[in-house]
């Protein structure tokens, strides 16, 4: 069709070879069906990059400030992502070097779906270390970008704030002993590579 079209109408169609992954067909269907398994690492494979995510920091209800645990929102027009869930992210934008940090990519569903998002997908990302340069109301505005490395979980929904903040203190944890290991790893190639 696009060569009968391209004849007719005068533009040139160029075939690209496919290009494969540990055998597997590198497809945008490939990286939809990764990003719903949760497999961060497959993902990355077949992107060559860790799957991310840009945009402008927005305000929100600041319930994460509020339960001591500050966020940088980013909001989107479709209802539905490629991956939910909750995952450990490298955060950059907001200073030299990227940060560590746990995101929560979702409709949240422990809090009212009458809240400020009405149900919408949001990306929360809690930076473990904030920088103290930004001061309380620095990364409002700021264009970031979130690389989604691992996931930790699904969404889950907790009964009441206690809870949640239980739990949001748990990913934390979990995203703080996924950059340990990485890093150990990387500590183990680099030593390795220097025998």
């Amino acid at each position: 069709m696009l060569d009968s079209a391209g004849s007719r109408v005068g533009f040139d169609v160029a075939r690209m070879n496919s290009y494969e992954v540990h055998g597997l067909r590198v497809s945008s269907s490939a990286v939809r069906e990764a990003l719903a398994r949760g497999d961060m690492a497959g993902t990355a494979a077949l992107l060559g990059r860790p799957y991310s995510i840009s945009g402008h920091v927005v305000h929100g209800r600041k319930l994460g400030r509020d339960l001591g645990f500050r966020t940088l929102n980013l909001r989107f027009s479709h209802w539905k992502p490629a991956a939910s869930g909750i995952f450990a992210v490298l955060v950059h934008g907001l200073g030299d070097k990227p940060l560590e940090g746990v995101a929560n990519l979702g409709v949240r569903p422990s809090l009212d779906p009458k809240d400020v998002n009405g149900g919408r997908v949001l990306l929360e990302t809690h930076c473990l270390q904030w920088p103290g340069g930004l001061g309380a109301e620095g990364g409002y505005g700021k264009i970031i970008r979130v690389e989604l490395l691992h996931k930790l979980h699904d969404e889950l929904r907790y009964d009441g704030l206690d809870a949640l903040k239980a739990g949001i203190a748990r990913d934390c944890d979990a995203a703080r002993a996924f950059f340990a290991s990485t890093h150990a790893e990387t500590r183990r190639q680099t030593t390795r590579d220097r025998i």
